[in-house]
């Protein structure tokens, strides 16, 4: 996926401005600046929720290309914001919640398929929230609902996952589960894009990228030496970087 001299809008005011990104296929990315870089708009504006333009592409072919719904087949999105909205209701269970992201594979007022049945199954069991299948997603915690949400997503069976804070929430078990089905997700060869805080965790994508006020500031392989140098100066250097075993962490100075 690439961008090329991409504006986005809230309401009449740029708030990204001329991003040129090269987001490699098949590889997991990772988005990180400070509060306000414009990490959230970026993601918005490729799922259509934000006024954009310029040009996005997907394997060279123009979103203006794609219809709605086969957008909608392609890329599946995970808002950091649907953890604490309403939009689910009150008494949606946690399987007809997962089963929303087969919708994009469903004709008009058709009901599910054995291959949506088994697709919300395998999310299900993947993120461990099967057993809680028949519960209504609003008496869940926050981890549990983020991890349904976190197999909807998985449910859509796209090539291109973005995720804004896929960790929120999720104790540290279940954050090295979503670690692992990442890792099960770039063996079929799928496309992941995390907007994430914990730098530790975004240093393990293959590739970074950096926002600040809008603007791209560094894009890069996370194991570069240039990227890292490029992250300090991001935080006006106050963190610094250390190896930890095979991973990298960033420590406040």
């Amino acid at each position: 996926m690439k961008s090329h001299q991409l504006n986005v809008y809230r309401g009449p005011c740029a708030i990204i401005s001329e991003l040129n990104l090269d987001i490699p296929q098949g590889k997991w990315t990772s988005i990180v600046g400070p509060n306000g870089a414009g990490k959230s708009s970026l993601l918005q504006a490729i799922t259509g929720l934000l006024k954009w333009d310029g040009s996005i592409t997907i394997d060279d072919v123009n979103f203006s290309s794609f219809t709605k719904k086969d957008l909608a087949k392609k890329i599946a999105w995970l808002d950091q914001a649907s953890n604490t909205s309403d939009e689910f209701g009150d008494s949606l269970s946690v399987y007809d919640t997962v089963m929303l992201g087969r919708l994009p594979h469903q004709g008009w007022l058709h009901l599910p398929s054995k291959t949506d049945q088994i697709m919300v199954e395998q999310a299900l069991q993947q993120t461990d929230v099967w057993h809680l299948r028949q519960r209504p997603l609003q008496q869940l915690s926050g981890g549990e609902r983020q991890r349904v949400l976190l197999a909807r997503l998985l449910a859509v069976g796209s090539d291109i996952l973005l995720m804004d804070e896929p960790l929120a929430n999720l104790d540290p078990p279940h954050q090295a589960d979503f670690l692992k089905w990442q890792g099960d997700l770039l063996a079929q060869g799928k496309t992941l894009v995390t907007v994430l805080h914990e730098i530790h965790f975004a240093l393990r994508a293959d590739h970074v990228i950096m926002l600040n006020r809008g603007k791209l500031h560094f894009q890069g392989s996370s194991q570069d030496p240039a990227t890292h140098q490029a992250l300090i100066s991001l935080f006006d250097g106050r963190i610094h970087l250390e190896k930890l075993g095979s991973d990298w962490v960033a420590l406040p100075n």
